[in-house]
């Protein structure tokens, strides 16, 4: 989501060629991208992906996208995003076009239409899901999408255990197409996907692609000392960027920080290390703006955590679980 925005699409073609040389096949993006998302700049992630992936051969990559779900501030969006039949289907036809591409293989609803928690929102209150499209609506759509092979699998993304296995129970009962991936935040100040979604995961075999897995890059440990570098997301867009930088995120960041260095770690490797070693993950989806921060990601990815690490771990989370939902 930074291709496009925070990197142009020349830079970004590097990156990605440096990636796949380093192992990584799965390249995911979303209609509403670049990000911050606005108007201006509304496609471009899929616009530079799909240049790029005129250069490598289409059966070696596993591309992933999304269809948004309502939200104000994407009014240029189809007059206002639906997880309607029609309006899925002009987003994805869009997407493949952006893509140059025939079929996506993962495609995602980004967000769902009804109220409910997601980006960070606590305590659950019960609203009227008044004209909230229903989600067997939604997944008839989909089916159909892959029933023509538009779209290999189907996945969810900022999803709650009742909306995934809603899901999965409608699909059994209409015999409609099966989610296979959910692709929700999972990071060292973020474990709230153990305490429902994971029993989920692992009984009905979902894949978990974990977004945020250095929270905007905050548990790199490059904020630490003040704000945030103007070069960076968090710099650049602070207001938009908040969700880890809270005082909570900010302390539990300083004690995992302070722990990596203490066993000769960078921060960054031992929270992505960390991520990819858990059991419901399947991938840890990346966001980079440079070849430094890439390769080290790349490096991370080899990295077994000493056991002595991973209880460390487990008692600052004890003492500061989920500062950053």
């Amino acid at each position: 989501m930074n291709f496009g925005e925070q990197v142009d699409a020349g830079r970004s073609h590097d990156l990605l060629d440096i990636a796949f040389a380093g192992g990584i096949n799965c390249f995911d993006t979303a209609e509403s991208y670049t990000s911050p998302m606005r108007e201006a700049t509304q496609g471009e992630s899929e616009r530079v992906l799909g240049q790029w992936l005129q250069r490598v051969p289409r059966q070696q990559v596993v591309v992933a996208s999304k269809v948004s779900g309502p939200a104000a501030k994407l009014r240029y969006l189809r007059g206002g995003p639906q997880l309607v039949r029609q309006q899925i289907r002009e987003a994805l036809n869009a997407s493949l076009g952006r893509l140059q591409i025939d079929k996506v293989d993962i495609y995602q609803v980004h967000w769902p239409a009804r109220s409910t928690n997601y980006f960070g929102r606590l305590g659950y209150a019960p609203r009227e899901d008044k004209g909230a499209t229903p989600i067997l609506h939604t997944l008839e759509a989909l089916s159909e999408l892959q029933d023509e092979g538009l779209v290999q699998h189907i996945g969810v993304s900022n999803e709650t255990p009742w909306g995934l296995m809603h899901y999965l129970a409608l699909a059994k009962q209409h015999g409609l197409t099966r989610v296979t991936s959910l692709q929700n935040p999972f990071s060292l100040l973020n474990r709230v996907i153990e305490i429902g979604l994971g029993e989920v995961l692992h009984r009905e075999a979902i894949g978990l692609m974990a977004y945020a897995p250095l929270c905007d890059g905050v548990l790199s440990g490059k904020h630490r000392q003040g704000p945030a570098h103007e070069a960076s997301r968090l710099g650049r867009w602070p207001d938009y960027y908040d969700r880890y930088t809270t005082p909570a995120g900010r302390a539990a960041t300083e004690q995992y920080c302070e722990l990596a260095e203490k066993h000769g770690l960078a921060p960054a490797d031992m929270a992505l290390a960390w991520v990819l070693s858990r059991p419901e993950v399947t991938t840890a989806v990346i966001g980079v703006s440079n070849e430094a921060q890439l390769r080290q990601s790349v490096a991370a990815a080899s990295i077994t955590l000493p056991a002595e690490v991973r209880k460390a771990i487990g008692r600052i989370h004890a003492e500061s679980p989920n500062p950053c939902p």
